[in-house]
């Protein structure tokens, strides 16, 4: 894709107005970083981060039954999903393999509110529309731009244009009249943090920010920070930590596949994730904590204690929480336990690694507390 076919989002004037460092990404220019990729991360994980992230796919499913028909494409429980909730879940394939990763949920009662990756919202609405045909509409939101305001102090910063927000939860979801515009807003995100997406008219999207950053909690963070913030909260991205040949169980994501879906095996793959589940999966994804040597990126082989390689390194780089590099890859189950041992290659030379637990950094999301 040349720069003249570049998409850009409605905030690209605000990006390079704060002199972003653009970048192409998923079919966009994007802000890759505004003053350090490390300065963001960091203030993310003190303060409050506004990400633009209006480059995904947003769209809303209409139709008689739109939650018994969404089912037909992932392993979820849909029916079930009460209104102001949402869900984690997966496209998949006949095979069983993961054709995208998403979110979808409930802010009101009219339909289901979806959000997918950039680089695969064409096929995947496509997709959608393939399979459910005339038993759904799928009406594709590009009207709308999407941000995510995450950080310890995200709560604080929101609740000042609607104290009702204090009241969500994490995966918790509703309509709020924001910035002089209906938004659907859940409290979630992709950095392990407390936090809100927000989506809203493209008109309405620079004021929004504009506002945002006004309160001196937030700070404008770009894709280098967004990607070292879910490595340390151990969240794959797809495209890098899974695709199409990758299941729910080898991505580690089984609490995608809900107990009810499982025990119909009414999903698409079930024959061949059920099996996995059973103990034949081949692989599996695990964290990594490089004990030795420079960071183990993406492409890196994993070796095992005699210098067979036996997987590759998905997600990879230094942790500035932590202090030390950490990175996600696949293994065969039998070297996936807490503290194997194993190596990584990076530019020829082994280098000493451990597997560890995910995610690397506590993940911080507000979970209501039950009630009686």
């Amino acid at each position: 894709m040349t720069e003249a076919t570049m998409k850009r989002t409605p905030l690209y004037a605000a990006h390079v107005a704060l002199g972003a460092r653009m970048v192409p990404f998923a079919g966009y220019e994007m802000p890759v970083q505004y003053e350090g990729v490390l300065a963001e991360h960091r203030w993310t994980r003190e303060h409050a981060g506004l990400f633009d992230v209006s480059h995904m796919g947003q769209a809303k499913l209409r139709g008689a039954a739109p939650l018994a028909s969404f089912e037909k494409l992932v392993p979820g429980d849909y029916i079930g999903l009460k209104e102001g909730k949402q869900r984690y879940s997966v496209l998949l394939s006949p095979e069983g393999g993961m054709l995208d990763d998403l979110m979808a949920g409930r802010p009101d009662g009219d339909g289901l509110y979806v959000v997918v990756n950039a680089a695969c919202k064409d096929a995947d609405f496509a997709l959608i529309e393939s399979e459910l045909g005339a038993e759904a509409t799928l009406e594709r939101l590009e009207d709308r731009a999407l941000l995510a305001i995450q950080g310890p102090e995200a709560v604080d910063v929101m609740v000042k244009h609607e104290p009702k927000l204090a009241e969500l939860g994490f995966m918790e979801c509703g309509v709020f009249d924001l910035f002089g515009a209906k938004c659907f807003v859940s409290r979630s995100g992709y950095t392990g943090e407390d936090g809100y997406e927000i989506s809203i008219p493209a008109d309405k999207a620079e004021a929004a920010w504009n506002a945002l950053l006004a309160d001196a909690r937030v700070k404008a963070i770009g894709l280098g920070a967004r990607d070292s913030l879910r490595l340390e909260a151990g969240l794959p991205l797809y495209g890098h930590d899974a695709d199409e040949t990758t299941s729910p169980v080898e991505a580690a994501l089984t609490f995608a596949l809900s107990k009810r879906r499982k025990e119909a095996r009414d999903f698409k793959g079930a024959e061949r994730i059920m099996a996995e589940l059973g103990g034949a999966a081949s692989r599996v994804r695990v964290g990594l904590s490089v004990l030795e040597g420079a960071p183990a990126r993406e492409g890196a082989e994993i070796a095992d204690a005699d210098g067979k390689v036996v997987g590759k390194v998905t997600s990879g780089g230094p942790s500035p929480t932590l202090g030390r590099n950490i990175a996600m890859g696949y293994v065969p189950p039998s070297l996936s336990a807490l503290g194997t041992r194993l190596n990584v290659i990076v530019r020829g030379k082994s280098q000493a690694a451990e597997v560890v637990a995910t995610p690397f950094v506590a993940q911080r999301y507000f979970r209501k507390t039950a009630t009686a």
